[in-house]
């Protein structure tokens, strides 16, 4: 790995995150909004590090005994791209040597988000755990191994059912920890597949002034069923989490509050109030190692 596909600083830290590989925990959750950060690390018992470098934000500390990070990874695949490589980076590559270490330290991602519910019954301020992640967005294309990890039979279906517009190209399925998917599951929870977009507007079926290649994307999202899974939500991150974990050697599970409801035209009366119980749900359990 030369300088130019490793970038270090002069201090030794990862270039766009800015931090050193001490710096941050195992356990990472990810957040999309930087001003999100304080407030999942405002229920830590310690914070013991800090750290700022443009939409990229990282607080670790301790909760009930256990190491924790939270990231801000800002929005969409391209950013995710980013954070997830150079935190295994810290992890599994020896940055004097530069080359992948022997022994991998394997990682868990735990990504809480803000989405739309694709779904009549899924309301606002509920929460939605992703079975699977539904990319739009052409990311784990660009890495050799992808087919590895990806549910090729959803895919397939998936291009049928919506007469998906392949000059947008390949949509690709991954699916999440099905051991993180078990522990944060419950009767209080929906889950299903999540679709990660591209962009937030004609790319999630919006229209302002340009009009989307496909005013049905969101019907033919929400009809969609593969073996009882059908797509719950969509918003921008969930699909390349999961498919560059699974090529990196990690564990993932995307996490959801619902603030808007797209059949409905609804959207959250108290957004943070969403995103603070989706925290609490996921604190609750995260400290709990098994």
């Amino acid at each position: 790995m030369n300088n130019a596909e490793l970038i270090v600083s002069g201090e030794g830290r990862i270039y766009h995150l800015n931090i050193h590989a001490e710096d941050i925990a195992s356990t990472i959750l990810l957040v999309g909004d930087p001003q999100r950060v304080p407030m999942v690390s405002a229920h830590f018992d310690k914070v013991t590090f800090t750290a700022h470098k443009r939409e990229f934000v990282t607080h670790t500390g301790y909760l009930n005994g256990k190491r924790i990070s939270v990231v801000s990874t800002g929005i969409g695949p391209d950013n995710i791209d980013i954070v997830l490589n150079e935190i295994d980076a810290l992890f599994n590559i020896d940055f004097e040597r530069r080359v992948a270490k022997e022994v991998h330290t394997p990682l868990t991602f735990i990504r809480l988000g803000t989405s739309g519910s694709l779904q009549a019954d899924i309301p606002v301020d509920s929460i939605v755990l992703s079975a699977f992640g539904l990319g739009m967005d052409n990311l784990l294309h660009s890495y050799k191994d992808s087919p590895k990890v990806r549910e090729q039979a959803m895919e397939e279906a998936f291009i049928a059912h919506t007469q998906w517009y392949m000059d947008k190209g390949h949509p690709y399925i991954v699916k999440g920890s099905e051991a993180l998917l078990q522990r944060f599951d419950s009767p209080a929870v929906f889950k299903g597949i999540t679709a990660t977009a591209p962009g937030f507007y004609a790319p999630q079926g919006r229209r302002l002034r340009l009009t989307p290649q496909d005013d049905q994307l969101n019907e033919k999202l929400a009809s969609y069923c593969f073996e009882s899974h059908r797509v719950t939500n969509m918003e921008m991150e969930t699909a390349a989490i999961y498919g560059l974990s699974k090529l990196l050697g990690h564990q993932a599970l995307s996490m959801n509050a619902i603030i808007a409801n797209r059949p409905a035209g609804t959207f959250s009366a108290d957004p943070g109030k969403a995103v603070e119980k989706l925290i609490q749900y996921a604190l609750s359990i995260v400290t709990n190692d098994q």
